[in-house]
């Protein structure tokens, strides 16, 4: 079977344009196919909601060239303030001024548009969009997808990057463990009166988090702010049927007037939240990234983040088969990638799915125990800079991309 492509990339999120990026900036060949017409994904208001790209990732996309397309236009975060409702002291996360800014803040409209151009610059990328496969092949020889149109792509390697619904995972047999939270995580842009200081607020109630996170002012000057609003299910319709009006009042009960009075800068949206966990994320010529591999609570703004640590794992991996002699689909290069994220994706995944019953239970001895904790772990630095560095992306065997050097 020929072999045109290294690699075919289901899936042109954020996760798989990462990807094909990162293996075109290191001589790898890919295809990526997704149904989605680029004039819809790079709409305006395809995506209302923003990211923060911790420091690791960051560094990977300034190695790969992509830092550069997005230049001044996220927020860096000085600081992370998590609190048990508005009770007063939490736990604050205040790096060094030298060790630089947590992350960064982008709206998920600017990173797609900046990943696409970078996509479309790249030597080695064909892009299939809009593009559906008809027909997916994987054997000992290669990977051939037939599209609806009647094309043939071939390729060494199949990477699911379709999230979390993963046709391709499904198809491969591959089981996940999964769960509803019974939440749902309402999604808006809102301005502020006072500055937000690069300060992202994590406050905890009962009914779910609700966090601020800081995005760069407006081109009128106005302070912006993107806020997760987690809500039962059942109640989730209802906030999303009050006036612009009334859901700021609402909001602005809940921040506890940090940031002074505010007003509705977007359209509002809604997704549920659930958990899974791919029991293993290889197959025969098949690795899954992102989300179509592990779905979390946002409760730590960790889950794209996962994901681009599942691209510098995986590119690292098939550079170094490629040197030595290997083709991407080789099952040993394979296996590596497995090892290799397997117990990060799970420690994350069990530490956000705690926190989240962890606040989640009512009464007073709980929050008790809440409150506590907080404050121990303010007060004793080495565990305190250790959720600095698992926030920053730095835990475990870094890729060298997540270490901002090229492989």
């Amino acid at each position: 079977m020929e072999i045109t492509h290294d690699v075919i990339i289901l899936g042109g999120g954020l996760v798989g344009l990462t990807l094909a990026i990162a293996l075109d900036a290191h001589g790898l060949s890919c295809a990526v196919i997704d149904p989605a017409p680029p004039a819809t994904t790079l709409a305006a208001d395809f995506d209302g909601r923003a990211s923060a790209i911790a420091s690791a990732p960051w560094r990977m996309l300034q190695a790969i060239g992509v830092a550069d397309r997005l230049e001044g236009q996220g927020c860096p975060i000085a600081a992370i303030r998590v609190s048990d409702g508005l009770a007063p002291g939490g736990l604050v996360f205040d790096p060094a001024p030298e060790d630089g800014a947590v992350g960064i803040m982008f709206e998920n409209r600017r990173l797609r548009v900046a990943l696409r151009a970078a996509a479309e610059a790249g030597d080695r990328i064909t892009l299939y969009t809009p593009a559906r496969p008809a027909k997916v092949n994987r054997d000992s020889a290669g990977v051939q997808v037939t599209l609806e149109d009647g094309q043939f792509v071939r390729g060494a390697l199949l990477v699911a990057a379709e999230g979390r619904n993963s046709p391709t995972r499904g198809a491969a047999g591959i089981n996940i463990a999964t769960w509803r939270y019974d939440h749902s995580a309402i999604i808006a842009s809102i301005r502020h009166e006072r500055p937000h200081g690069g300060i992202a607020h994590e406050i905890f109630y009962p009914a779910g988090p609700f966090a601020i996170l800081p995005l760069i002012d407006d081109e009128e000057g106005r302070h912006r702010s993107a806020i997760v609003w987690t809500v039962a299910s059942a109640d989730a319709a209802g906030m999303l049927a009050l006036g612009e009006r009334g859901f700021a009042m609402e909001a602005e009960k809940k921040m506890g007037g940090l940031l002074g009075a505010i007003s509705i800068a977007s359209p509002r949206s809604t997704y549920p939240l659930g958990f899974h966990h791919a029991a293993r994320i290889t197959g025969e010529r098949l690795a899954l990234v992102g989300d179509a591999a592990h779905g979390i609570h946002p409760i730590a703004g960790q889950g794209l983040n996962l994901g681009f640590r599942d691209v510098a794992a995986l590119v690292e991996v098939l550079v170094e088969a490629r040197r030595l002699g290997l083709d991407p689909g080789d099952a040993q290069g394979l296996a590596r990638y497995e090892r290799w994220r397997a117990l990060d994706t799970f420690m994350v995944a069990a530490a956000t799915d705690g926190l989240t019953r962890l606040f989640g239970l009512k009464g007073r001895p709980a929050a008790a125990v809440r409150r506590f904790g907080l404050s121990a772990v303010q007060r004793i630095q080495p565990l305190k800079d250790r959720f600095m560095a698992e926030a920053r992306g730095e835990t475990g065997a870094l890729p060298r991309l997540l270490q901002g050097a090229t492989i």
